[in-house]
C-alpha cells in the first residue's frame, strides 16, 4: 500500500506535462521511499525503468540493454565504447508511447557513473544536442547524497545547469507517518512515530496488528529483524570509520549536544570530531540547531549550537539498543523492553512530540489560523534573570511584533495552572510592546482551572494530542 507523498507525486507530474524534455533530479538518503515513489509515479505511463547495480561498465550496459528491449525499443546500433551508451541512451526516443511522453527512469545513477565515469558527459551532450527538444523525461534518482550534490549538481559536472528539476526527498511527515498504524490509539501513534520516524521502509517493519509492545519487541529489539541491524549497517556502507561514528551518535544520543560535550564524552581529538560531524550532517543523520531567535554570525559560529540526531529511529537505536547489545544478542528482548524502554519511553518521545507541535503551529500559521504570519518558528534558549531557561516553540513574525510561546508535555499528568504561569515567566527575551499567545500542548490534557482560564482568556490557546496529529 502507498500513502504519502502527494507533494512529490504533484511535482513529478507537473514535470511530466510540461510540454518541453525534462531532465529531473531525484534523491534522497537510503530508504527515503525513493524508489518506491518512481513506481507510482510510472504506473499507468509508458517508460523504461532502469535499477543500477555496483557492476562493471559492460555489464551495466547489457542489463540496461536489456531493459530497453523489454520495453520493445530495437536493440542500439552500437555495442561498444561511449558510442553505445549514446545509442542507448538516444533510444529512449522509439519506445512506443502512443503520444504520450516517454519516459526513462535511472535509478541508483551513481552505480552508472561509477563504473563508467563519462557517463554524464555522454548525456550532457545527447541533451544539448537532442533530447531537451524532444518530448521525453529522463529522471536521474540517486542515494548517495554527496555524490549527488558535489558531483552531479555541481558547476564541476557536464550534467550542471541542465536539469530541469531538482527534488531532494525527505522522510514522511507525522502526519503521513500515523497512517501506517490506523488501529492505534492516538498515544501509541506518537509513541511509533517517535522510535521510527518518517522512513517508510522502517515504517513497514511494524505489524500494524500487533500491538505498540510487540512490535518493539519483535521488529527492533529481536536478532535477525531488520531494524535490529538496520543503523549498524548503514552506517557500514556510508562511512569508512563506524566505530568513531558509532561513538559520538551514541554520545548525542545520550545527551551530548554540545561540541565540547561530545569531546568529552568521546575523548576523540577536537579537529577529527568536527569532519566526522560534518560527515554526519551531509548524511542527514546529525544536524545542528540553534535557537530560534540566533542571528546569521552566531550561526556562523562552528562551536554554537546543539548537534541532534535528526532520525528517529537512530536516536532509539542508539539510545536503547546499541548499549544493551550484549543483552539482547543472548536473547533478552523482553527482559530490555521491560526495565529499560518501558520506563523511559515517554521522556525519549518527548522532544519528538515537541517537534510535531511545532510543525502543528506552522501549518496553523499557513492556514492563517495563528493570528498572523509566523516567518520564524523553532525551540528557544538562552538566559533570563541570570539563569538558563528554554521555551519548547516559540514563533514570531517577521517585524518581531507577534509572538507565541509554547510548552509541550508528553506525560501521564494534566497540565495546569502551574503550566502555564512558568510559560508567562519566560516572556524576558521579547520587546515591550509585542503581542504575545500562550500554547500549551497535552498528551494527558489541562486541568478544569487551566481549561477555565482559557476561556476567559484570548491569548492561551489549549491543544490535546489529538489535535495536533489529525
Amino acid at each position: 500500500m502507498f500513502l504519502g507523498r502527494q507533494q512529490e507525486l504533484q511535482f513529478l507530474d507537473d514535470r511530466y506535462q510540461a510540454q518541453s524534455g525534462q531532465l529531473v533530479v531525484l534523491y534522497g538518503r537510503r530508504r527515503i521511499g525513493k524508489t518506491e515513489l518512481l513506481h507510482q509515479f510510472c504506473t499507468g505511463k509508458p517508460h523504461v525503468f532502469y535499477s543500477c547495480r555496483e557492476i562493471s561498465n559492460a555489464e551495466q550496459f547489457a542489463a540496461f540493454e536489456g531493459r530497453l528491449k523489454q520495453a520493445g525499443i530495437p536493440a542500439p546500433k552500437y555495442s561498444t565504447g561511449s558510442s553505445a551508451w549514446e545509442a542507448a541512451f538516444k533510444s529512449i526516443l522509439e519506445l512506443p508511447a502512443n503520444d504520450a511522453k516517454k519516459l526513462l527512469v535511472i535509478d541508483e545513477f551513481p552505480y552508472m557513473c561509477k563504473g563508467n565515469a563519462s557517463i554524464p558527459s555522454i548525456l550532457q551532450i545527447l541533451w544539448d544536442e537532442k533530447l531537451k527538444n524532444e518530448d521525453v523525461m529522463i529522471i536521474l534518482c540517486g542515494s548517495a547524497m554527496s555524490f549527488m550534490e558535489k558531483e552531479i549538481l555541481a558547476k564541476k559536472n557536464p550534467l550542471y545547469g541542465r536539469a530541469t528539476g531538482v527534488y531532494k526527498m525527505k522522510e514522511l511527515p507525522e502526519s503521513d507517518a500515523i497512517q501506517f498504524f490506523p488501529n492505534y490509539s492516538d498515544e501509541d501513534k506518537m509513541l511509533a512515530y517517535a522510535v521510527l520516524g518518517g522512513i517508510p521502509h522502517y515504517l513497514r517493519q511494524f505489524d500494524p496488528t500487533l500491538s505498540l509492545k510487540e512490535n518493539l519487541i519483535r521488529n527492533t529489539l529481536t536478532r535477525g529483524c531488520i531494524l535490529y541491524s538496520e543503523v549498524e549497517f548503514l552506517i557500514r556502507q556510508e562511512l569508512r570509520e563506524p566505530a568513531m561514528y558509532n561513538t559520538i551518535v551514541e554520545a548525542v544520543a545520550l545527551g551530548n549536544t554540545k561540541l565540547n560535550d561530545i569531546y568529552t564524552k568521546t575523548g576523540l581529538d577536537k579537529s577529527k570530531i568536527s569532519v566526522y560531524l560534518k560527515n554526519l550532517m551531509d548524511l542527514e543523520i546529525l544536524e545542528r540547531e540553534f535557537s530560534v531567535t540566533a542571528g546569521t554570525k552566531e550561526q556562523a559560529t562552528s562551536t554554537k549550537g546543539l548537534y541532534r540526531i535528526t532520525d528517529n529511529f537512530f536516536r532509539f537505536w542508539f539510545h536503547f539498543i546499541f548499549p544493551h547489545l550484549s543483552d539482547l544478542e543472548m536473547g533478552d528482548a523482553e527482559g530490555v523492553f521491560e526495565h529499560v524502554i518501558s520506563p523511559q519511553l515517554n521522556d525519549f518521545s518527548s522532544p519528538v512530540f515537541e517537534k510535531v507541535c511545532r510543525n502543528f503551529i506552522r501549518k496553523l500559521s499557513q492556514q492563517n489560523k495563528l493570528g498572523f504570519r509566523a516567518t520564524n518558528v523553532g525551540r528557544w534558549w538562552g538566559k533570563l534573570n541570570s539563569a538558563e531557561a528554554e521555551i519548547d516553540i516559540v514563533a514570531f513574525d517577521a517585524q518581531s511584533k507577534n509572538y507565541l510561546l509554547g510548552e509541550c508535555k508528553f506525560r501521564s499528568s494534566k497540565m495546569d495552572m502551574a503550566d502555564l504561569e512558568k510559560l508567562r515567566g519566560k516572556v524576558g527575551f521579547i520587546q515591550p510592546g509585542a503581542k504575545i499567545q500562550y500554547a500549551l500542548f497535552s498528551k494527558s490534557g489541562f486541568s478544569a482551572k487551566l481549561i477555565a482560564e482559557a476561556k476567559t482568556d484570548d491569548t492561551i490557546r489549549l491543544f490535546s494530542l489529538s489535535e495536533v496529529l489529525t
